[in-house]
């Protein structure tokens, strides 16, 4: 018997099946060439829900697209357009066609000394008002980690409901705190620390009333800055903190080469956001001073509106209003940039 024939007689191994040739479909089977190559109903139609599939997510999301183009673009076109125009009373009442004046605008405000002092008061009050709200909430975050679920739970109700609260509400507070014959602040200073507060106008001199308007400001920051810390310190591993302070690490060195490295991206995106609130403070100003706010507590917010409501020089507040998105652009494309590489992170 030749290899060839004992090979063929072997017999087949348990568990495996050939393969099944199958003769292609051809004109005897009834099928043509053409029909063969054609694809199915079946699957044209799963081609088609594939493709409504993948736009579903953009239908969804286009009425929210449409309002923030209603809402914010198309405000922010036209305060570009009235940049470059010369609008008055006349032309905004009756819709008529204001004179192009080119860069005139951003020529009169930019030459103008009192814009520079708005711009460098602004920028004073925005740097006190982030760093005593970070410091602030930074400190009261770490508080929490160390109190019991009880009072943790109480605090964090006690900021929510802060936080909650309209602003005229709060600054109707502050004001009556900073009312100079029954204020609070002027008995508190008066009867206990022995000093003679009694009848002291706190509006007088633009310092103290901006020491004022930065407490409303600072009090209604916190909770959403110590509540964002706070969580963002949960997520320190405790054994980290621990072998620290076992090698010889004081507070100071625990946090600094332990828990400052976890919640530095975070601390760093909530600090933007304060940069970016506090530059553009304009209720709290507005309703402590009484809808009438003194010239000596302009910031930029209240420069651009008293160019623009009360000189009626609606293409100055434009203007303004245009080289203060300018000067914010910065902070945001910065604040963009750590969101990415937070997600990079996660």
């Amino acid at each position: 018997m030749s290899a060839a024939d004992m090979k063929a007689a072997e017999p087949p191994v348990p568990g495996l099946r050939q393969p099944e040739q199958r003769p292609a479909p051809g004109p005897a089977d009834g099928v043509s060439g053409s029909d063969a190559a054609t694809p199915s109903p079946s699957g044209a139609g799963t081609l088609r829900k594939r493709k409504s599939g993948a736009l579903l997510p953009y239908l969804l999301i286009a009425p929210a697209f449409v309002a923030i183009a209603a809402v914010f673009v198309w405000p922010l076109i036209k305060t570009v357009i009235m940049s470059f125009q010369d609008v008055g009373r006349r032309e905004l009442w009756t819709g008529d066609p204001a004179p192009w004046v080119g860069f005139e605008q951003f020529t009169n405000i930019l030459g103008d000394g009192e814009f520079w002092t708005v711009v460098w008061r602004t920028l004073l009050f925005m740097v006190a008002c982030v760093v005593a709200t970070m410091g602030i909430g930074l400190l009261l975050a770490q508080a929490m980690q160390r109190m019991t679920n009880w009072v943790r739970l109480a605090l964090t109700g006690a900021l929510v409901a802060a936080w909650a609260l309209p602003l005229l509400v709060a600054t109707s507070i502050f004001r009556w705190f900073a009312d100079s014959d029954y204020g609070v602040v002027n008995m508190v200073l008066t009867k206990y620390l022995g000093l003679d507060f009694r009848g002291h106008n706190w509006w007088l001199d633009p310092k103290q009333g901006f020491l004022m308007i930065g407490a409303v400001v600072v009090w209604g920051a916190i909770p959403f800055v110590a509540i964002t810390l706070y969580a963002a310190l949960t997520q320190v591993p405790r054994e980290l903190e621990e072998a620290a302070a076992l090698d010889g690490a004081g507070a100071v060195g625990v946090f600094r080469y332990v828990t400052w490295p976890v919640i530095k991206p975070v601390f760093q995106m909530v600090t933007t956001l304060s940069v970016i609130w506090d530059f553009n403070v304009f209720g709290q100003i507005f309703l402590m001073r009484a809808n009438k706010p003194e010239p000596e507590y302009n910031l930029l917010g209240l420069y651009s509106y008293e160019k623009a409501f009360e000189s009626n020089s609606f293409s100055q507040g434009a203007a303004i209003g245009l080289i203060t998105v300018l000067l914010l652009s910065g902070v945001a494309v910065y604040y963009l940039r750590q969101l990415l590489k937070i997600g990079e992170l996660e």
